[in-house]
């Protein structure tokens, strides 16, 4: 029998044997998407060719009187009989009662679940760690963010501040380029047993964070199975970082003379204000040195604070308090500007305050300033919830909560009594009639 031409045309309404001839004759015609060329050996085998040239082999049956197809592969990639293999077992699927393509979409989703599982057990802490901050940063205050950011720094650059002094690696770092699946309980109890033995108080603050860090990638569909959210909770790690003492510290009656004319004599003139303001209003250290020109009013004596409990928190300009921002050069939108800082105002008053308390003969942190605000109240008439609104504490009780509103002139009244008593303590004469311009500076 002579061998067909191989421009000869096949039939496609008869099944017959597949042969590489074949196969090469199958030629999609002119006006139509698809034609198919079944195989005599084995049912359901088909090759099909496109209008773009394209071949390959195809399994095609009955299911549920609906024709399905499958595409077993590219007709120079299967040999033929390979084909047929492949044919006969869809065949025999099929005849158990089981789709092919339900069975192939099943065996797509267990090679997807084990990539994901892959890649959720490589996952580092550094990446969810990262995920995790820029997703919660709109919903914390700037020192929450940059607690969050030093508690992770790599150490060994250089300093802001002093070229020739390198950073200190923060306390977490370490954890960083660990997987997060092995960040388990005895992982972080090693960890808190190293880093407690030079600084116990760093370790308090990022057990707080780490657990906080740790229930929100066990709620993370990805990292759910992989992330303990107890693994920083273990008793024997907490006994290992160490109870805080609590701090104490605060300024008596009979020191105030010594502190201030301590303070009054630093020579950077913004870090002199910026401390006595401090004290006299019994503010947080990041909210004062946050104040904008822009939230204070000197005309209707009054400023506007950043509160981490109320968001805004205005607070009385008292005469001495408003006296000293005047006498502030006016170099940019900050009150406490600084030449020298990155932000452009005062980032670290502590060394300065450290060595004129030092003069002092006195031990105070600037925390310890908020804290005699609050004592020293306590010699004058003056409502608790008072010294507490100018301070920002939440208002205690259902009566402070519901009940008492207090506008900034009553606040005022008794801030003003605060601040002459201070100031008469500290032997301090002041004019409260003595006006003063406001300076600006290039």
């Amino acid at each position: 029998m002579a061998r067909p031409r191989k421009d000869q045309p096949l039939d496609l309404t008869q099944a017959m044997e597949l042969t590489a001839g074949a196969i090469e004759r199958l030629v999609c015609p002119p006006g139509k998407d698809q034609v198919f060329l079944r195989d005599s050996k084995s049912p359901g085998l088909r090759v099909r060719a496109t209008a773009s040239g394209a071949k390959s082999f195809v399994f095609e049956a009955k299911l549920d009187r609906k024709t399905i197809r499958r595409t077993i592969g590219d007709v120079k990639a299967w040999p033929i009989e390979e084909a047929r293999v492949e044919a006969n077992r869809l065949r025999v699927t099929l005849d158990k009662g089981h789709d092919p393509r339900e069975l192939d979409r099943e065996l797509e989703a267990v090679k997807a679940a084990k990539v994901a599982e892959g890649v959720a057990n490589a996952l580092t802490v550094q990446e969810a760690w990262d995920r995790y901050t820029k997703e919660r940063k709109p919903h914390w205050g700037d020192r929450n963010y940059a607690d969050h950011e030093k508690m992770t720094q790599e150490g060994g650059k250089a300093h802001k501040r002093h070229a020739d002094v390198k950073t200190i690696a923060g306390p977490m770092a370490s954890l960083m380029s660990m997987r997060l699946v092995d960040l388990d309980a005895a992982a972080i109890e090693s960890w808190a047993a190293h880093e407690a033995k030079t600084r116990p108080a760093r370790v308090r603050l990022a057990l707080r964070l780490l657990k906080a860090f740790l229930r929100w990638a066990g709620g993370e569909a990805d990292m759910k199975g992989k992330a303990d959210p107890t693994a920083a909770s273990a008793k024997k790690t907490r006994e290992i970082a160490g109870k805080p003492q609590a701090k104490n510290d605060y300024l008596q009656r009979e020191q105030l003379e010594a502190w201030f004319s301590k303070v009054k004599q630093i020579p950077n003139l913004t870090i002199s204000v910026y401390l006595q303001v401090l004290l006299l209003t019994g503010a947080r250290r990041e909210e004062l040195a946050a104040l904008r020109w822009a939230d204070v009013n000197f005309q209707w004596k009054g400023m506007n604070m950043k509160d981490k409990i109320e968001g805004q928190r205005p607070v009385p300009l008292t005469p001495y308090v408003s006296s000293l921002l005047r006498s502030l050069p006016r170099r940019n939108e900050w009150v406490f500007s600084s030449q020298t800082s990155k932000s452009g105002r005062l980032a670290e008053p502590s060394i300065a305050h450290r060595k004129a308390c030092t003069a002092a003969g006195l031990k105070l942190t600037l925390h310890g300033l908020r804290r005699s605000f609050a004592s020293l109240c306590e010699w004058l008439d003056i409502p608790g919830g008072i010294s507490a609104q100018i301070q920002g504490h939440a208002p205690q009780g259902v009566r402070e909560q519901n009940y008492i509103r207090r506008p900034l002139d009553l606040l005022r009244v008794h801030h003003e009594k605060i601040e002459a008593w201070m100031l008469e303590q500290a032997k301090i004469t002041f004019d409260p009639s003595a006006d003063a311009q406001l300076k600006a500076v290039a």
